[in-house]
């Protein structure tokens, strides 16, 4: 058995609003989140609180509805992995005209309601003889257009260390001295380098004094034994 759009836990009662140009209706509601928004890594649970705040304006030709919605975002952080769990905000302006076509004529629970293609995104059809106006599709859109595509815990995480995986965002110094095992070979040839170019002066170095002393003991000796050097 069919289910009337007016069951449904999108519905607003829009008769009275629509019936004459210029009027308007405040709207204050909680709804279950529609489902679609998201996947089970990151979105807006199926069936979870949604509030709509806002305001429908009747128009010559349809009504206006402009509001904020708010609902509860879970997922974890692209950067960090941290649970996130946060209110999650968006404003909207949809058109519902009088003359659109209604996708269906009841609501059966498992259909979705389609926005007119040929209308713009941001249309969408009344029911029930133009005195409802069903949210459903309306939420969706605007939720699934609004989300980002790396959700962030907030917007300046640092991550997570690429190198043990400790959460930058407690110890933003945190960091590793890292060695590069391509340059070892370098720095042997550099030591070795440098221990020739000591070890060369020292040779010089100490070659100098020996021939001299070697010198000053061969005269001595020679004066020593009453013999001429020769």
């Amino acid at each position: 058995m069919a289910i009337h759009r007016s069951d449904s836990p999108w519905a607003i009662p829009v008769a009275q609003v629509g019936s004459r140009a210029g009027q308007t209706k405040n709207v204050d509601m909680v709804m279950p989140a529609p489902s679609g928004i998201g996947d089970e890594y990151f979105g807006i649970p199926e069936g979870s609180d949604v509030r709509v705040e806002g305001r429908i304006e009747s128009l010559a030709d349809g009504l206006l509805l402009t509001a904020t919605a708010t609902a509860g975002l879970v997922g974890e952080c692209s950067r960090c992995l941290k649970s996130l769990d946060q209110d999650w905000l968006v404003q909207f302006s949809a058109y519902f005209p009088y003359d659109m076509p209604e996708s269906t004529p009841d609501f059966d629970g498992d259909e979705d309601i389609d926005a007119g293609e040929d209308e713009g995104e941001d249309t969408y059809p009344l029911f029930e003889n133009a005195t409802i106006m069903d949210l459903e599709s309306t939420l969706r859109d605007f939720f699934v257009g609004s989300l980002p595509s790396q959700p962030l815990c907030k917007p300046d995480c640092l991550g997570l260390c690429p190198e043990c995986g400790a959460d930058l965002n407690a110890d933003p110094q945190h960091h590793h001295d890292t060695y590069d095992a391509r340059w070892s070979q370098l720095g042997d040839l550099k030591r070795r380098l440098e221990q020739l170019q000591d070890g060369d002066d020292g040779t010089s170095d100490e070659s100098g004094d020996g021939t001299d002393d070697d010198n000053d003991a061969g005269a001595n000796d020679a004066g020593a034994n009453g013999h001429p050097a020769s």
